[in-house]
């Protein structure tokens, strides 16, 4: 635990009682603080209260006085589509909002690091698509490189549930818009921009909005390296931001597709091949197309990424590429879950819109595409370019009729449920195709989140194949 500092003896609400929430209550608490909990849900509030949490409601009329500082857990809107009216009222009352990602940044460092001889770093990474994949490439490069790390943020534990840094130590967060627009405190010594896609704009008014919240990250945070995802106008244009020139090194552009060799420090990927540039010429070159936890172009930009983070932490390429080799991916994200007579079945559940789709869509050469689900808005139109790849779709869930009609001449079977679409596709898969589950849309129709619907293809899968 991070106990928080700069709270003794203080009144601090915390808002949102799950698990960011209540390890926010229990570091504040360590730190010297008087934490006051409170959530909408009654079942939260109960659950917090047997855990031996106050439960302070802050909806009543003296709920704040002497409140010094409000704790909102990252879901809780805080300005669009409109604020909470308890983040209202406490701003109404001049009362300090911040949330745990702020209150990791001006903890985690203590006066122990003063006898330390290699000081501790962060590494924080954020972007649209592929931060997760990142962040736990990056933390497992440095794990194999036998370097002290831990993660955490919005994949793995809370910020303030990791434990107080040791010597050398590397912790890599992954934060999301909702964590990096509200923070009071950014800091990390390494940023990491992957990209931008439109995504959660209701949430930020607009896709400004949305990048403005990414972008504080590197504006706020003022970090020592800049990696930065260059294949969309948004990163051409905060690398231009940061940089004061083309050599700059403190800027380090990446792409998956572009050659960058012209900068100061530069890594991309081309036709499976990695690069890294300095100062006008190639350090060293990698060939991704054998690693199965990385496959496709988009996992090429995340190996990008993660290879230039890591190099700024002095790790040499050889460690890099054995690492990277050894990687397994994350659940959920282009995940093989089996193989078997010449296919492969490949579980990418965390594809929930367009974006991340036609990523999957173009990482393989013969597909069997399983979509469907909660559609979002603008349907999967987007997808025509990347249907090529397609031999046939199996169609689930609310959204099947209506994929079916933005599929055109591509083969198709509305199935309606995974378990006839995943049954159907292995049957009639042929060696050298990809069973894919990638379903562009939501999950909620059907299943109470994302993970839950990777699990279940898998689960299918495995029964499909030990029952043939």
């Amino acid at each position: 635990m991070i106990p928080v500092v700069g709270y003794e003896g203080h009144k601090v609400a915390v808002l949102g009682l799950g698990r960011s929430g209540l390890a926010t209550a229990a570091a504040l608490a360590a730190g010297g603080a008087e934490p006051l909990c409170w959530d909408d849900n009654p079942e939260a509030r109960a659950k917090a209260e047997a855990a031996g949490y106050v439960i302070h409601d802050l909806g009543r009329a003296d709920a704040w006085r002497s409140v010094v500082a409000l704790i909102v857990s990252p879901g809780i809107p805080h300005l669009y589509p409109a604020p909470h009216k308890l983040i209202a009222r406490a701003m109404a009352e001049g009362v300090a909002v911040d949330n745990d990602i702020g209150l990791f940044f001006r903890s985690w460092a203590t006066d122990d690091w003063d006898g330390f001889e290699v000081t501790p770093k962060c590494v924080a990474v954020t972007g649209s698509n592929g931060k997760s994949t990142t962040t736990a490439l990056i933390h497992h490069i440095l794990n194999s490189a036998g370097r002290p790390t831990q993660m955490g943020g919005n994949i793995g534990r809370g910020v303030l549930d990791l434990s107080p840094a040791v010597e050398a130590e590397v912790v890599v967060l992954e934060l999301s818009s909702y964590q990096t627009e509200l923070a009071r405190a950014l800091t990390p010594d390494v940023a990491v921009f992957t990209n931008l896609s439109p995504d959660h704009l209701d949430r930020h008014g607009g896709l400004g909005g949305y990048f403005a919240a990414k972008r504080r990250l590197f504006a706020e945070g003022g970090p020592d390296r800049a990696v930065i995802g260059v294949d969309e106008p948004e990163g051409v244009f905060l690398a231009d931001q940061l940089a004061t020139g083309r050599e700059d090194d403190r800027v380090i552009r990446i792409s998956s597709g572009q050659k960058l060799g012209g900068f100061g420090w530069s890594v991309f990927a081309r036709k499976g091949f990695l690069a890294e540039w300095r100062k006008g010429r190639q350090v060293a070159s990698v060939d991704l197309r054998a690693m199965p936890g990385l496959p496709g172009a988009h996992n090429h930009q995340n190996a990008c990424a993660a290879w230039a983070a890591v190099r700024t932490l002095g790790v040499p390429p050889r460690e890099v590429e054995a690492a990277m080799a050894s990687f397994a991916g994350l659940p959920h994200r282009s995940q093989t879950v089996a193989e078997a007579g010449g296919v492969r079945f490949v579980n990418d559940s965390k594809a929930t819109n367009v974006d991340s789709a036609s990523k999957a869509l173009q990482a393989f050469a013969r597909i069997r595409w399983i979509a469907g689900g909660q559609s979002k808005e603008g349907g999967i139109g987007a997808l025509k370019p990347h249907l090529g790849s397609v031999v046939k779709a199996y169609l689930i869930g609310h959204s099947a009729r209506d994929f079916a009609k933005e599929l055109g001449d591509t083969p198709l079977e509305i199935c309606e449920t995974m378990d006839r679409a995943v049954a159907l596709a292995a049957k009639e898969a042929v060696p050298g195709e990809v069973v894919l589950l990638a379903p562009a849309a939501a999950s909620f129709d059907q299943y109470t989140n994302f993970e839950a619907r990777g699990e279940h293809f898998t689960a299918l899968v495995k029964a499909q194949l030990g029952a043939i």
